[in-house]
């Protein structure tokens, strides 16, 4: 799946989380086309700090992965939640998340919602003869 496939599944994942949870908000823009516009940025920046730091965090947690068997991948998944929170929480505009319990949660849906879009949108592999 592309970049821009997967900045467009996480808007969505992000957009069902913030309908599924009161703790998770988008901040900004007036009319539906603005706030499509907040979505569409903070999905952007939600996949350039899983691109960016989430790779280097998952190197340093390694033994965390094995100890917890799998489990501390959810701790992860929040944290850069929570760092795309205050990344955009620096504008007037952006994601808002209230509470690490709220982040476990909202990237559980996220991930949930952007493994069944990834499925639905991924290209059927070429078959060779």
């Amino acid at each position: 799946m592309g970049f821009v496939q997967r900045v467009v599944v996480n808007g969505i994942a992000i957009w069902l989380a913030t309908v599924l949870l009161a703790g998770i908000t988008v901040v900004g823009g007036a009319t539906t086309l603005e706030r499509l516009g907040v979505l569409a940025v903070v999905a952007l920046v939600f996949g350039l700090v899983n691109a960016v730091v989430k790779p280097v965090v998952k190197l340093v947690a390694f033994p965390l992965y094995i100890l917890t068997l799998g489990l501390f991948t959810l701790v992860v998944n929040a944290l850069m939640l929570m760092l795309t929170a205050w990344v955009t929480e620096l504008t007037t505009w952006g994601l808002r998340v209230d509470g690490f319990g709220n982040a476990v949660v909202g990237a559980l849906i996220i991930s949930v919602v952007g493994v069944v879009l990834g499925l639905v949108v991924r290209r059927p592999d070429r078959h060779r003869d």
